[in-house]
């Protein structure tokens, strides 16, 4: 409370110029009752008529489905002890390298029951892992309780000659980290380190890959290719495709030559090995068109494959081939999770302007899988919704997510607060938040973050601080994201002052540590206006916050205005032990020599310490060797 009231005494202080300006009061054009949780004020029919036609899945009933095989499997798996009996249950099954996928990331909770399916699979069935199952095997045991069946199979991937991606190694060493296991986490990162260097040298790959990256595709290349003669397998055609990564259309061809120049028979891992080099968006054609050729083959996109290719279409936000490969795994038989139409959902509404039908094709698709909606689904497709101002439907959204039993959350209501602001509607915005105390639902700091972003991006900073001011009297607490908008909003406005009181105060009194991109636009800003003493003193508060330095800025500063004092405070800034760097000292004297200010640079220079005087680059960077002995024996 303490901290508030202090905090709270700053912002008036910013806030002082407020106490001359009069507001206007804004007719409310949307009621904000509309969102509580009474029943709202239309039919059902108004709604169906504003709504096209293919979101008609809200009010049909739910068809029930029996599992497919795979769930099958893995419900055998999970609910029987591992015996000879299950054994002969599993040998009536039909496991392909994608069923074997998809089970063992149904059982990626359950690592003991992962493991006995793995060592069955592989011993029993003569089943041979590929790069994929042993990735997927890998993250399920990388567990406390099953480290000793992790480095076995580890030191198995690194005897076959297998590589592991990043998307395996980064979860496994964060999950170590999590859990306390330091030691586990060192070595991993060893052990990655180790086995990439050996696979960076395969000399089979690196062949392949030179030949093939460094020619347009033409005979000659595939004569040298033949010349080679490399005996093409599973795991040397993916290690191959890896390498070829970023040119996906050289990697078609050698796929279609190998298959057709020396006869090598493509399976459902080579398949599915080519799609994740070919999600491309230069290459997006000739995804679909594989896609096509592996149906056509008998084969499937496996599991894990299909998320990759999913994470990486929504990061570079291909929406549309995101939601058609979801359609398509839905009707196969390796369905994905309802946190994959979440999270494409999510992304969806996202973009500047959500794509409703995208939306609604999507969700119409999860339930023609005879699943019903959760609520990070009503949530998905509400927040799509109230993005583009679709008030009316969003409220119908809400009254069928009750009926489902799920009651709005400050999710639910932040996505009301996101639309209005943006909207523009920012009064009806902040009564949303009387709103949700009213109904019970306190709002958290995500919430205020919301609405105070909101105002900011409309440039409405003084109504911004209000709410902050208001925030902080109901004993909220600024985290460092709250504090990068209103940093943000204040120096777009050029209240580059009132910014670093409020990040000072938040600092010193309420004990916060803003982000580093904070500090930094910050202290550009401070340096746009020739604030030198306060940026000098953000510079610190780095450094004291143990984040790393950040010279740039004050280097091209004090070359153009600065003076040899404010160099050498510039430097004990940055100085972590006795002496800065010896590259900060070499980056400002070349940066004071590219303005034309040799004397400047020599008068810092004989100030310096004698290690730095006699460096070679500070020696070099003096214009005559008389004048170099000289620096050097001062």
């Amino acid at each position: 409370m303490n901290r508030a009231k202090g905090i709270l005494a700053s912002l008036r202080l910013i806030e002082s110029c407020l106490l001359t300006r009069t507001t206007s009061t804004r007719s409310l054009h949307f009621q904000v009752t509309q969102f509580s949780l009474l029943p709202p004020l239309f039919s059902s029919s108004s709604f169906s008529k504003q709504i096209p036609s293919n979101y008609e899945f809200l009010n049909t009933p739910q068809k029930l489905y029996f599992s497919s095989k795979p769930n099958s499997i893995v419900e055998l798996v999970m609910t029987n002890e591992w015996s000879d009996d299950l054994e002969q249950e599993l040998e009536k099954s039909h496991l392909s390298h994608e069923t074997i996928l998809y089970v063992l990331k149904k059982l990626d909770r359950n690592p003991l029951r992962a493991s006995d399916f793995f060592n069955w699979v592989s011993d029993k069935k003569g089943f041979k892992p590929t790069y994929s199952v042993y990735s997927i095997m890998l993250r399920i045991l990388g567990n406390k309780e099953t480290m000793k069946e992790f480095w076995v199979l580890a030191k198995k991937v690194s005897d076959e000659g297998c590589g592991i991606d990043e998307e395996t190694y980064v979860p496994i060493l964060v999950n170590f980290k999590n859990l306390g296991m330091m030691a586990e986490a060192t070595s991993w990162t060893q052990f990655f380190k180790k086995i990439n260097q050996e696979c960076a040298t395969d000399v089979t790959v690196k062949s392949v890959a030179d030949v093939v990256i460094n020619s347009d595709w033409n005979d000659d290349v595939k004569n040298r290719l033949k010349e080679l003669n490399v005996k093409f397998s599973e795991n040397t055609m993916l290690k191959v495709f890896r390498a070829l990564r970023r040119f996906p259309l050289k990697a078609l061809c050698l796929f279609h030559w190998v298959e057709e120049d020396i006869g090598y028979k493509h399976n459902a891992v080579t398949y599915n090995g080519i799609l994740r080099v070919l999600c491309q968006e230069e290459s997006i054609k000739e995804f679909w068109s594989m896609v096509k050729e592996m149906q056509s083959a008998g084969y499937d996109i496996d599991i894990d494959t299909y998320i990759k290719i999913s994470r990486h279409l929504l990061k570079n936000k291909m929406l549309n081939d995101a939601a058609e490969l979801y359609e398509l795994m839905i009707d196969s038989p390796y369905k994905p999770s309802a946190r994959a139409c979440s999270d494409l959902l999510r992304r969806i509404s996202m973009a500047a302007t959500p794509d409703l039908d995208l939306v609604f094709r999507v969700v119409k698709k999860y339930e023609s899988s005879g699943q019903t909606l959760s609520k990070a689904l009503y949530d998905g497709i509400h927040r799509s919704l109230t993005s583009v101002g679709r008030f009316d439907e969003a409220e119908k959204i809400l009254e069928t997510m009750r009926n489902a039993g799920y009651e709005p959350d400050n999710i639910t209501y932040s996505q009301i607060v996101f639309g209005l602001c943006k909207a523009g509607r920012l009064e009806e915005a902040c009564e949303v938040l009387d709103e949700m105390e009213a109904q019970g639902c306190v709002p958290d700091i995500k919430t205020w973050t919301i609405l105070i972003q909101g105002h900011c991006t409309t440039g409405e900073i003084d109504q911004a601080l209000k709410c902050f001011t208001k925030m902080l009297e109901k004993n909220f607490e600024a985290d460092a994201d709250l504090l990068e908008v209103l940093v943000s909003g204040l120096c777009s406005k050029g209240r580059v002052d009132s910014a670093y009181t409020l990040l000072t105060e938040m600092v010193d009194k309420a004990k916060l540590r803003p982000w580093q991109a904070t500090y930094k636009l910050l202290i550009q800003k401070l340096l746009g206006e020739r604030k030198l003493e306060e940026a000098l003193s953000l510079l610190r508060l780095m450094k004291k916050q143990k984040y790393p330095p950040f010279p740039e800025p004050f280097e091209d500063f004090i070359s153009k205005f600065g003076t040899v004092d404010d160099a050498e405070e510039f430097l004990t800034a940055l100085s972590v032990t006795q002496y800065p760097s010896s590259s900060a000292y070499v980056h400002l004297l070349k940066a004071f020599f590219k303005e034309g200010r040799q004397s400047e640079a020599r008068d810092l220079l004989y100030k310096c310490p004698h290690h730095i005087r006699n460096h070679a680059d500070v020696l070099n960077l003096f214009a005559s060797p008389k004048e170099g002995n000289a620096i050097a024996t001062a």
